[in-house]
C-alpha cells in the first residue's frame, strides 16, 4: 500500500461517512439528496442542455480539424488493442449493464406510462418513446465519455502526464495548483463518484439477476439470495482484476459481446422482424431530423413537458457526466495509439448505432407485446421487465438464460474496469495499479453494494451521484479547454 496517494484516504473517509449516514438514517440521506437533486434539475437544466451540446460540437469539431491527426501516444506507437477488442471493452465499461436494464423498461415506460408529450398508449407516443431512447442512449452520452477520455489520453500517452484528471488541467493553472489541494480535490471528486456510481449499478445489477432467478426459476427473491449473488460475483470480478487488463477485462468483454449479439440475432429472428426494421428505420430518421429540438428542449411554459424532462433527460446527462471519469480513464487506458480522429469517429459512432440497434430489437419486441395486448409489460418491475419480455417469444428460456450471463458478464466487466480506474486515481495515476490496491477497492465497491442494498439507500446515492456531477461539468469544459490550448501549441505558425 505504499503507492497509494492521498486521495485515496480522503476517499476512503468519504465512502466510509457515507455508507454509515446510510446505514444509520437512510430516509434522511435520500431526502436531503432527493431536495437537492429536484433543486438542479429545476434551476440548472438549461445548463446541462447547453454543455452536453457544447461537448458534442467539440467533439465533432475534432474530427474535421487540424488537431485530428494528433496521435494518443508517441509518432510510432500502435494500438494495443484490436478494433474489435477496443469496441468490446469501451462498450462493456460505458453502457453494458445499463443496456440490459433500460432497453425494454424505458420504451415501454415512455409509451405507456409518462410521455414525453403524446397521449400514453396512442401511435405518437409509442413512436417518442424510442425516439427519445436513442437520444437518451445516442452520441451525446459517448460524446461526454469521448472528451474526458481523449483529453486523459493525450495527456498521459502524447505528453507523459500521470493518468489522473487533475494532471490535465495543468496548461490552464500550472504543476503547483494541481499537485496541491485543488488537484487532491478533483482526483478525490472522481473516486467519490465512481465510487458511488458503480456500488448503485452493483446492487442494481444483483437485484436484476435475482429477479431473473426468481422468474426463471422460482428462487426467493430476498436480500440473503442477492448477497450470495453478490458474493458470487465479488469472487469473479476480483479473479479477472487480478489477471490485468489483457487478459481478464478483454477476454471478458469479447465474450460478452458475443453472447449479447447472439441474443440480439435470437430476438430479432423469433420476435417482431419486419416491426423492428420498420420501427429501427423510422427512429433513425425521426432521431436524426429532430435532433436539435430534442437537444435543446426544455418546454418552459408546460411544467408536465418539463417534469418529464427534468426526470428523464436532464437526470441522463448528469448521470453521464458523473460516470464520465470512471468509463473516461477506462477508455483513455485502452486507446494509446489511435489518432484523435479515429478515437472520436469510434467513440461517437459505433457504440451509439450498437445502442440504437439494442433499443430497436428489445425495445420494439416490448412495444409490441403491449400494443396488441398480448401482456402488459409495463406492470412488470424493472428488474424483471426484459425476462418478462422474452418469456412470451419462442425461446424464451433459452433467450432469458443468455440475458442471466450477459447481464452477469457485464457486472464483472464493469466492477472489474471500476477498481482498475479507482486503482489509477490512487496510486498517483499507475497504469497498472498493485492487485492489492484494486482488491481493495473492489471488496469496498461490494461492501458499498451491499449495504444500500440492505438499507435501500440505493436512490440516495443515486442523487448523490447526480449532485457530485455539477461541478464535475466544470471540470470537464476545463479539460476541454486545456486540451485545445496544449494541442494549439503544436500547430505554431512557420516563421
Amino acid at each position: 500500500m505504499k503507492s497509494v496517494s492521498n486521495v485515496f484516504w480522503y476517499a476512503l473517509a468519504i465512502c466510509i461517512a457515507v455508507v454509515i449516514w446510510g446505514s444509520v438514517s437512510p430516509g434522511k440521506l435520500e431526502s436531503l439528496t432527493s431536495s437537492v437533486t429536484t433543486f438542479i434539475s429545476v434551476n440548472f437544466g438549461w445548463y446541462y442542455l447547453l454543455i452536453v451540446m457544447l461537448m458534442l460540437i467539440f467533439c465533432v469539431y475534432l474530427i474535421f480539424s487540424k488537431y485530428g491527426k494528433v496521435k494518443l501516444g508517441k509518432e510510432k506507437d500502435k494500438p494495443e488493442f484490436s478494433l474489435p477488442s477496443w469496441f468490446a471493452m469501451l462498450f462493456s465499461a460505458g453502457m453494458g449493464m445499463g443496456l440490459v436494464f433500460w432497453t425494454t423498461a424505458e420504451p415501454i415506460s415512455h409509451a405507456f406510462l409518462t410521455t414525453p408529450g403524446a397521449e400514453p398508449g396512442t401511435e405518437q407516443a409509442i413512436k417518442d418513446g424510442l425516439k427519445y431512447s436513442f437520444f437518451h442512449w445516442g452520441v451525446h452520452a459517448w460524446a461526454v465519455y469521448g472528451i474526458v477520455a481523449l483529453v486523459l489520453a493525450y495527456f498521459k500517452f502524447h505528453r507523459d502526464s500521470p493518468g489522473l484528471i487533475s494532471a490535465t488541467l495543468v496548461p490552464l493553472f500550472g504543476e503547483k495548483a494541481m499537485e496541491g489541494i485543488a488537484g487532491k480535490l478533483i482526483d478525490t471528486l472522481a473516486v467519490v463518484a465512481t465510487v458511488i456510481g458503480v456500488a448503485a449499478t452493483l446492487g442494481f445489477g444483483s437485484g436484476q439477476i435475482t429477479g431473473g432467478l426468481s422468474f426463471l426459476f422460482g428462487t426467493p427473491n430476498t436480500f440473503s439470495v442477492q448477497i450470495i449473488v453478490l458474493i458470487v460475483a465479488t469472487i469473479l470480478f476480483i479473479v479477472s482484476a487480478w489477471s490485468g487488463i489483457g487478459r481478464g477485462i478483454k477476454y471478458l468483454s469479447n465474450i460478452n459481446m458475443g453472447l449479447a449479439f447472439v441474443l440480439l440475432l435470437i430476438l430479432f429472428i423469433v420476435g417482431p422482424t419486419l416491426y423492428i426494421l420498420n420501427m429501427f428505420t423510422n427512429t433513425l430518421g425521426n432521431y436524426i431530423s429532430d435532433f436539435f429540438d430534442m437537444s435543446l428542449r426544455l418546454a418552459p411554459l408546460d411544467n408536465d413537458n418539463r417534469g418529464w424532462i427534468n426526470a428523464w433527460t436532464i437526470f441522463y446527462w448528469a448521470w453521464w457526466v458523473s460516470w464520465a471519469p470512471f468509463v473516461g480513464i477506462f477508455i483513455a487506458r485502452i486507446s494509446k495509439g489511435r489518432t484523435v480522429k479515429e478515437f472520436m469517429l469510434g467513440v461517437l459512432l459505433v457504440p451509439a448505432l450498437v445502442c440504437f440497434i439494442f433499443f430497436a430489437v428489445f425495445g420494439v419486441s416490448a412495444l409490441n407485446l403491449e400494443q396488441n395486448g398480448i401482456a402488459e409489460i409495463s406492470a412488470l418491475s424493472l428488474e424483471t421487465s426484459t425476462f418478462g419480455v422474452l418469456a412470451e417469444y419462442p425461446l424464451g428460456t433459452l433467450m432469458s438464460i443468455i440475458t442471466l450471463f450477459v447481464v452477469a458478464i457485464f457486472f464483472i466487466t464493469s466492477a472489474d474496469s471500476a477498481t482498475f480506474v479507482l486503482g489509477m486515481l490512487s496510486t498517483n495515476g499507475l497504469l497498472n495499479p498493485a492487485n492489492s490496491v484494486k482488491i481493495m477497492w473492489g471488496l469496498m465497491q461490494s461492501a458499498v453494494a451491499a449495504i444500500i442494498v440492505y438499507f435501500g439507500g440505493t436512490q440516495g446515492l443515486q442523487n448523490m451521484l447526480i449532485i457530485a456531477a455539477l461541478p464535475f461539468s466544470i471540470v470537464i469544459l476545463l479539460m476541454g479547454a486545456s486540451f485545445f490550448k496544449a494541442a494549439h501549441s503544436e500547430f505554431k505558425p512557420r516563421k
